[in-house]
C-alpha cells in the first residue's frame, strides 16, 4: 500500500483535531491581504550592490480571463522569481499589458462597448486574478500599452526611424486579411491564411503603406543568433530560416518580343532574375515568370486568353498556400510567346509563367536550368523543354574517366562544358568570374538576398498607436513635431469594417495645421501595427514613469540583458525577431549599449484540454478562477508545474489537481503536528550520530535540497522537483512513529521541517508562507536563504544494484555505496536467481557500471 495511502488509514478524518484540515481557502485569503499591505514587497531593490536578476514572461494580451495555460507560464517564471530571491539577487519581475488590437475592436463592434472600456475591464480582471493566485509581481512598473505615456514613446520612435531612413511610405501589394479588414505583415501570414483567423486566407491587395526597414538589419539579424547561447535552437534555426540570407548573383534578361512590337508596357523591358548558381546560366532553357509579375500583367493586358490562363494559375497558388505548402503544388505552366535575352550569349529564351514560382520570393523570376535544379527538370520534362547538360562532375582520381551524370545533376562540385569562354572552370571559380562580368558589362552584379521582407506596420484599424505624420498639400509628408506628441487617439469613434481606418471619418483627428507652412493638413489615419507595442516594452518596465524619455539609460544598462525570458515559441518569427530588431534599432541611437535583449529564452509547451490546445473558441477552457475555488491557488500552481515538464505540453486532468491537493493537505499535517518538537535554530549534526531512521531523513533531505537546486539551475524539470519533494514527505511520514519516540533529535526534525518549506517556497508560497510562521520564524521567506545541501550528507549508505545475465534483469544485490567492482561482483555471482540464471554455461564478461548496473554475458 503507498505511504500516503498507509497514513490516511492510520489517522481517518473524524481522529484528526481540526487545526490538522488543510483549509486551502483561508490561508490564501489571510496571506493574500497581508501581502497586499505591503506595496514594497516583490519591489526591485534601486541602487542595489546585489547582483541583478531580470526574469519575465511575455506580457498578455487582456483578452478578458487568465486560464491555465498562462497559469502555468507565469508560475515558472514566477517560481524562478522567488527562487532568485532567495538566492541573494536583486530581481525584477513586472508584469504589464499588450493592451492594443483587434480583439478588442471586435468587441466594441459586436458588444457596442467602447474599445478602451472593454480592455480597461479586463485588464481589472486578468490583475486581480494574477493577484489573487499569488504572482509575485512588481506592479509598482505596470506598463499599458494603450496609455498615452506609453503610446507616446511608439511615436517618438516612429519619429526618429523616419529621420533614419528606416521608416518609409510606399506603394505595393500588401496581405489584407478579409476578416481583420486590415493589412498583415509578411510575419503574420501562416501557410497562406490570417495569424488571427487561421481558417481566412489572405488576398494580396496593392495599397500605399508604411514599413520600417528591418531589412537593413538583416545581417546583423542572422549573424547574432551564433551569439545567443540561452535560446532554444528551435527558435533560432526558425529565425534564421525566416530570415532566408542566400548568396548569388543578380542577371538582367532583355525582353526580345520581335521586330513587330508596339513598345513595352509599365513593367518594363527587362526581366531581373537572380540565381545562386549563375555558373549554370548558358543552360537556361526558359525564363519563368510569377503569375503576379509586372511583365505578366503588361503582356495578359493584350491578350485576353493569356489572362484567364494567368489568373487560373494566381488561383491554384491561392489553394496551395490554404492547403499549407506551396511547394507541394502540381507545377503548372503557359508560355506567353514572347522571348528575353540571355545575356551571356546572346540567345533567345522563351518566357514562361508558372505557378510555383512566387512574387514576394526573390525577384519573382528565375531562369530554367533543367539539367541542374529538380523542380526546373520536373518541369522542362512535362512540357518538353530542352535539356541541356553545362556541368559534369569533377573525380578526384585523374585516372577516373569522367561520364554524363544522371540528370538532374546539382552538385557544385563540377566543371563547366558547353558554356564558351568559361569552359572548363570548376562551378566557384566560374560563379565568381561570371558575377564580375555581369558587373562590369551591367547587366548584373553579385549580391546578398534575403526572405526577410520589410515590416509593414499600417494597420487600416482604429484601435492602435496614431502615425505621427501630416499629410500637406504644398510640402507633401510633414511628420508631426516631437513636441506635439503625443498623438492622441480619440475615444468616441464609429467604428465599421469598411471604408478604411475609422480614424478617417473623425474630423477633430483627421483635420490639421502643417508645421511647416501653416496651412491644413490631413493626419495620418491607419495606426501601427500592435507588434510594436510588444517590441520595447520591457525596456519601459525598467523606468515606467518617465515622462522625459522611453527610459534613463543607466537604469536600462544595469538590468539588461533580460537574464531570462518566457513565453511560446509561436512568437519566434514575430515579437522576438521584431524586437531584436528594435534592440538593434536603439543601441544605434545611442539609448542603450547592449546588441539583443534577451540572455536566456525559454518556450513553455501548451497546455491541452480533450486533445486541443486551451482556446475560448474550442470551449476547452480551465478557468484558474474554478481551479482557486476548489482546490487553491498554490494546488493550481503546483499541478501546472508537476504534470509535465515545462517545456513539453501538459494534457489537464481534473484528477491530478486533486492529488496535489491531498499531497499539500499532508504537508500541513506533517508540520502541524510536528512544528512544536523541532527546535528553532538548526545545527548540524554528524551522520555517524545518528539513528537509521535520522539517518535516512537526513539523507534525504539533502538529496532533496540538491535535486531541487539543480533542476532551478539546469533544466528546470520543475516535475520532478516537486516530485523530489513528494518523496521526502513520505520518507516524514514513514518515521513518524520514530519521532513520536524521540528517535529524530529536536534540531534534525527542526531543519527538516524548515528546509522543507523552503523548498516548497518557490512553488505553492500560500502554504510555504503559513507553515513559515507555523514553525515560529521571523524572517521574511521571500528573502530567506534558499538552503544548502552537504555532498557526504546526501550520499546513500547502500545502495541496489541490478543484475542483468545477457541484457536481461534476473537479481538485484544491495552493496555499500563505495562497493568496490570486485565485491559487487562477487556479490551478483553469489545471487540465488543469478547462479540459476548461469548454471551450466560460461561466463564470458562481467560488465559493471558504477553504481548502477552489472550485466554478465554467459554462453
Amino acid at each position: 500500500m503507498p505511504q500516503e495511502q498507509k497514513t490516511e488509514v492510520a489517522t481517518t478524518r473524524a481522529e484528526r483535531p481540526n487545526d490538522e484540515r488543510y483549509d486551502a481557502q483561508r490561508v490564501e485569503t489571510k496571506w493574500a491581504e497581508r501581502w497586499q499591505q505591503d506595496p514594497s514587497l516583490y519591489a526591485a531593490e534601486p541602487d542595489s550592490a546585489k547582483k541583478k536578476y531580470y526574469v519575465l514572461e511575455m506580457l498578455p494580451y487582456p483578452s478578458g480571463a487568465l486560464h491555465m495555460g498562462h497559469v502555468r507560464n507565469y508560475s515558472i517564471g514566477d517560481a524562478l522569481a522567488r527562487y532568485m530571491w532567495m538566492n541573494g539577487y536583486n530581481v525584477l519581475h513586472p508584469m504589464g499589458w499588450d493592451s492594443f488590437g483587434l480583439p478588442a475592436e471586435n468587441a466594441a463592434i459586436s458588444a457596442n462597448v467602447p474599445p478602451r472600456q472593454w480592455t480597461l475591464r479586463n485588464i481589472a480582471n486578468m490583475k486581480a486574478q494574477m493577484t489573487r493566485i499569488g504572482f509575485a509581481y512588481d506592479w509598482s512598473r505596470e506598463v499599458t500599452t494603450c496609455f498615452p505615456d506609453y503610446y507616446r514613446w511608439n511615436q517618438w520612435f516612429f519619429l526618429k526611424m523616419y529621420e533614419k531612413g528606416l521608416a518609409y511610405r510606399k506603394k505595393s501589394k500588401v496581405n489584407w486579411c478579409p476578416k481583420c479588414a486590415t493589412v498583415l505583415a509578411n510575419e503574420q501570414v501562416v501557410n497562406g491564411c490570417c495569424w488571427r483567423h487561421e481558417d481566412t486566407l489572405v488576398e494580396q491587395r496593392e495599397l500605399e503603406q508604411w514599413f520600417l526597414r528591418i531589412t537593413q538589419y538583416a545581417e546583423e539579424l542572422l549573424r547574432d543568433l551564433d551569439k545567443l547561447h540561452g535560446w532554444p535552437e528551435k527558435v533560432r534555426t526558425m529565425q534564421r530560416n525566416w530570415i532566408g540570407r542566400s548568396e548569388g548573383t543578380l542577371v538582367d534578361f532583355k525582353l526580345d518580343y520581335g521586330e513587330n512590337h508596339k513598345g513595352f508596357g509599365p513593367g518594363g523591358s527587362t526581366i531581373t532574375v537572380f540565381t545562386t548558381r549563375v555558373d549554370t546560366i548558358f543552360g537556361a532553357t526558359s525564363v519563368q515568370l510569377a503569375p503576379e509579375h509586372p511583365i505578366v500583367a503588361d503582356l495578359a493586358a493584350a491578350n485576353p486568353d493569356l489572362r484567364v490562363k494567368v489568373d487560373q494559375l494566381i488561383a491554384e497558388q491561392r489553394k496551395a498556400k490554404e492547403a499549407g505548402d506551396i511547394g507541394e503544388i502540381e507545377k503548372h505552366g503557359i508560355p506567353t510567346g514572347r522571348y528575353a535575352l540571355n545575356p551571356y550569349n546572346n540567345e533567345r529564351v522563351p518566357i514562361w509563367v508558372a505557378n510555383y514560382i512566387l512574387m514576394d520570393y526573390g525577384t519573382g523570376a528565375i531562369m530554367s536550368v533543367p539539367a541542374h535544379d529538380e523542380r526546373d527538370y520536373e518541369f522542362a520534362k512535362k512540357y518538353g523543354l530542352e535539356v541541356r547538360l553545362v556541368i559534369l562532375p569533377v573525380s578526384n582520381d585523374p585516372e577516373e574517366t569522367v561520364t554524363e551524370p544522371p540528370l538532374p545533376f546539382t552538385s557544385e562540385n563540377g566543371m563547366l562544358i558547353n558554356s564558351g569562354i568559361y569552359g572548363g572552370l570548376s562551378c566557384e571559380d566560374a560563379i565568381k568570374k561570371m558575377s564580375t562580368y555581369a558587373e562590369q558589362k551591367g547587366f548584373g552584379k553579385a549580391t546578398v538576398t534575403y526572405r526577410l521582407k520589410d515590416w509593414g506596420i499600417s494597420r487600416q484599424r482604429y484601435w492602435g498607436t496614431p502615425i505621427p505624420m501630416l499629410y500637406c498639400e504644398k510640402d507633401g509628408i510633414v511628420p508631426v513635431p516631437e513636441k506635439d506628441l503625443p498623438v492622441i487617439l480619440p475615444e468616441k469613434v464609429e467604428i465599421t469594417l469598411t471604408g478604411g481606418s475609422p480614424l478617417g471619418r473623425v474630423p477633430e483627428f483627421a483635420d490639421a495645421t502643417c508645421p511647416k507652412c501653416g496651412g491644413p493638413a490631413r493626419r495620418e489615419t491607419d495606426t501601427m501595427d500592435t507588434f510594436v507595442d510588444s517590441s520595447w516594452y520591457f525596456y519601459r518596465y525598467t523606468d515606467a514613469h518617465n515622462d522625459r524619455a522611453p527610459f534613463d539609460s543607466k537604469v536600462v544598462q544595469y538590468w539588461f540583458p533580460i537574464d531570462q525570458y518566457i513565453g511560446g515559441v509561436e512568437h519566434a518569427i514575430l515579437h522576438l525577431i521584431y524586437s531584436r530588431f528594435w534592440t538593434k534599432f536603439m543601441r544605434d541611437l545611442g539609448l542603450i549599449t547592449n546588441d539583443e535583449p534577451v540572455e536566456r529564452l525559454f518556450t513553455q509547451g501548451m497546455v491541452i484540454k480533450e486533445g486541443a490546445k486551451m482556446s475560448k473558441s474550442l470551449g476547452n477552457v480551465v478557468s484558474p478562477d474554478e481551479m482557486v475555488a476548489r482546490y487553491g491557488a498554490d494546488a493550481a500552481r503546483l499541478y501546472s508545474l508537476f504534470a509535465a515538464p515545462p517545456d513539453r505540453d501538459l494534457d489537464w486532468q481534473d484528477s491530478g489537481i486533486e492529488g496535489i491537493q491531498r499531497f499539500l493537505g499532508r504537508v500541513y499535517r506533517f508540520v502541524v503536528r510536528n512544528a512544536g518538537s523541532g527546535k528553532l535554530q538548526a545545527e548540524t549534526l554528524q551522520a555517524t550520530s545518528l539513528r537509521p531512521e535520522a539517518r535516512a531523513i537526513q539523507r534525504k533531505m539533502h538529496q532533496t535540497i540538491k535535486r531541487v537546486s539543480d533542476d532551478f539551475q539546469g533544466r528546470w524539470h520543475f516535475n520532478t522537483c516537486i516530485s523530489a519533494i513528494m518523496e521526502l514527505v513520505n520518507v516524514l511520514y514513514g518515521a513518524e512513529e520514530a519521532i513520536a519516540q524521540n528517535a529524530i533529535p529536536a534540531s534534525l526534525l527542526g531543519e527538516v521541517q524548515r528546509n522543507l518549506v523552503l523548498l516548497l517556497a518557490p512553488f505553492a508560497p500560500y502554504l510555504a508562507h503559513e507553515l513559515w510562521e507555523m514553525l515560529g520564524q521571523k524572517e521574511s521567506l521571500l528573502r530567506a536563504p534558499w538552503p544548502k545541501y552537504d555532498r557526504e550528507l546526501a550520499k546513500e549508505e547502500e545502495i541496489e544494484i541490478p543484475v542483468q545475465v545477457n541484457g536481461k534483469l534476473r537479481g538485484r544485490v544491495v552493496v555499500a555505496a563505495e562497493a568496490e567492482e570486485a565485491f559487487v561482483l562477487e556479490r551478483a555471482l553469489a545471487d540465488e536467481k543469478v547462479r540459476a540464471a548461469v548454471k551450466g554455461k560460461q561466463v564470458v564478461k562481467k560488465i559493471y557500471v558504477p553504481g548502477k548496473m552489472v550485466n554478465l554475458v554467459v554462453r
